[in-house]
């Protein structure tokens, strides 16, 4: 996977493809919202899963009932990277798993 900035134009583009996602200054975002706890914390567990496999590691915060993800690449100056709307495709593919919305 390609580890270079994408322009702010070339973001938007592929975020167009996932739902729910935005841009945050130089990260993308997402918040899922859960019926309960217990889905929210294995949905936490799932993404750190994911992260492990891709070896991108992201903020992550657990709530109540929510989980949110703001994602850059460290690497590269805190930009969005490839490698950073892979890691969100692949988070967005197992979420509604979790009864995510």
């Amino acid at each position: 996977m390609a580890v270079e900035p994408l322009s702010q134009k070339d973001v938007e583009s592929r975020l167009q493809e996932l739902p729910g996602w935005s841009t945050d200054g130089d990260r993308i975002t997402r918040r899922y919202t859960f019926d309960s706890h217990f889905q929210a914390a294995a949905m936490v567990i799932h993404i750190a899963q994911i992260q492990e496999e891709l070896n991108h590691h992201s903020d992550l915060t657990l709530g109540y009932n929510t989980v949110t993800l703001a994602v850059n690449t460290h690497s590269v100056g805190g930009k969005v990277t490839g490698l950073d709307v892979e890691l969100a495709r692949r988070i967005e593919a197992v979420a509604p798993g979790h009864g995510a919305r």
